[in-house]
């Protein structure tokens, strides 16, 4: 081969590189654009996901709305509810929940008073479980607990449900008007 020949397969080789190297960067800045786009999706993607988890199974910001647990919640406050406490243990009494109303299925605050098995009476203006007096220090002294039409002398709480009052008890629908909750309405417990 000729000096002359090399030289001009080298110029051709050297006036080619830019284009390949044009279009090697511009295919290079694509993948980039659609890694970046994909990556920013798979984030959003886990953020989403993990936002539900933990505001379905973990914890969750709630309001109070009215009067019914006063004085124990107040109007307009924030709680957290710990939603993941009823899957290491069972609903106790005295733990205040937020449960599904079985009357009109919004939401509400009540304190447990009965589980499952418990017997309860309402008379003389006082609570009775399985015979005794309920000791109520979350209230204020004097408060009286009247019983209302479909709760009337001695009544049995069903297996897997809650005999609920509000802790404000001439200002609350609870179990007296609606009956005992079933499990399945308990949705976790207040955290104050």
């Amino acid at each position: 081969m000729s000096p002359d020949l090399l030289m001009a397969d080298s110029e051709m080789f050297s006036t080619a590189d830019p284009v390949i190297a044009n279009s090697a960067a511009t295919g290079g800045r694509a993948r980039a654009v659609f890694q970046t786009i994909g990556q920013t999706f798979l984030i959003l993607l886990l953020a989403t996901g993990s936002y539900f988890l933990v505001s379905h199974f973990l914890v969750e910001s709630v309001t109070v709305v009215g009067v019914s647990m006063v004085p124990t919640l107040h109007n307009s406050e924030h709680y957290l509810l710990n939603r993941w406490v009823y899957y290491v243990r069972a609903p106790k009494p005295e733990d205040v929940i937020v449960l599904r109303d079985p009357a009109d299925h919004g939401l509400s605050v009540k304190r447990i008073i009965a589980v499952g098995g418990d017997s309860i009476a309402l008379k003389d203006g006082r609570v009775y479980i399985n015979g005794r007096l309920l000791s109520e220090p979350y209230l204020p002294p004097g408060i009286r607990t009247f019983a209302s039409a479909s709760i009337d002398g001695v009544y049995k709480c069903p297996k897997d449900a809650f005999f609920v009052l509000g802790d404000n008890r001439n200002n609350s629908v609870d179990s007296r008007a609606y009956g005992p909750v079933p499990r399945g309405n308990v949705l976790g417990l207040i955290i104050r």
